[in-house]
């Protein structure tokens, strides 16, 4: 019987939590249920295990992340929408570094959850929307979305590992990073013959 006041959003948020606190991969269901005050068995009558549960994270980070940009992006464009949508990215990613893990780490997500979940499709929508201001269109599309994540997840995974020893700091090279890549996607290179796929 389901504990009265726990719901699989509670279990998540709780998962969640702890994620940002010790790391994705350090939650187990023990742990989980000690922070809601219960048994652990009492964790699965709302989720099914732990990876059920790290699947429910993932799409809350996804949710959480895409609302985070798409109020930063709203009624800009081009490098001011870029800006946006980058510090967006990194500030969610600094504020929840758990959270931000689950959505950048194949997990395994029940299709049923998945299918009804906005944030990774609005995700798209928003990136897409944001580099065709910039007039790009497929195949081009797809691989200023694939740099993009590449360049903002490399930068804050270094970040977060403390990657950058330099003096200079790491803001500053941050706003030239994507200075970088404005200057690139106004200048996009063109496709190569053969190219489409």
């Amino acid at each position: 019987m389901a504990r009265a006041g726990l719901t699989p959003q509670r279990v998540t948020i709780a998962g969640a939590e702890l994620a940002d606190e010790v790391g994705l991969d350090k939650v187990t269901m023990s742990q989980v249920a000690r922070r809601l005050g219960v048994k652990d068995a009492s964790l699965y009558a709302h989720v099914r295990n732990l990876e059920d549960l790290r699947g429910r994270i993932a799409l809350l980070a996804a949710d959480e992340k895409t609302v985070r940009i798409a109020e930063a992006t709203s009624g800009r464009a081009g490098k001011d929408a870029l800006v946006a949508f980058a510090d967006a990215w990194r500030e969610y990613a600094h504020e929840h570094p758990g959270r931000y893990t689950a959505t950048q780490t194949r997990i395994r997500i029940d299709p049923d959850l998945a299918a009804v979940a906005a944030g990774p499709r609005r995700a798209v929508e928003l990136t897409y929307g944001m580099l065709r201001g910039y007039g790009l269109t497929e195949p081009d599309l797809t691989d200023a979305v694939r740099l993009l994540r590449s360049t903002f997840h490399g930068f804050v995974a270094l970040e977060a590992s403390g990657g950058f020893a330099h003096e200079r700091s790491p803001q500053r090279s941050w706003a030239r990073t994507l200075d970088a890549l404005h200057t690139l996607l106004e200048h996009w290179p063109p496709s190569r013959e053969g190219d489409s796929a």
